[in-house]
């Protein structure tokens, strides 16, 4: 896990969650960028009906993706790719 947070201290929110919370699109989305990059940043609003946590671990239950860290409004999520995966993680 430390691994995948020193990756994702770089990079920007790629998927936001505002005040319809988290809709079908927003699961589309994210799954789409988690196919694309492996690796990404969601951004929970003020706005969003939901608490932060609950929503960022509802997100990665229906994208079956790894909740990798929880900062302030910030979600970073990880999953490895089905066939290509870029990301190497280090051996335990």
């Amino acid at each position: 896990m430390r691994y995948l947070r020193s990756l994702g201290h770089e990079l920007s929110p790629i998927v936001q969650i505002g005040k319809e919370g988290l809709t079908e699109g927003v699961v589309q989305a994210t799954s789409r960028a988690l196919l694309d990059h492996e690796l990404i940043k969601v951004k929970v609003g003020t706005e969003a009906p939901e608490g932060r946590k609950d929503t960022l671990a509802t997100l990665a239950k229906s994208t079956t993706a790894e909740l990798v860290q929880v900062l302030g409004r910030t979600g970073l999520l990880y999953k490895k790719h089905p066939e290509s995966p870029r990301i190497q993680l280090p051996a335990r």
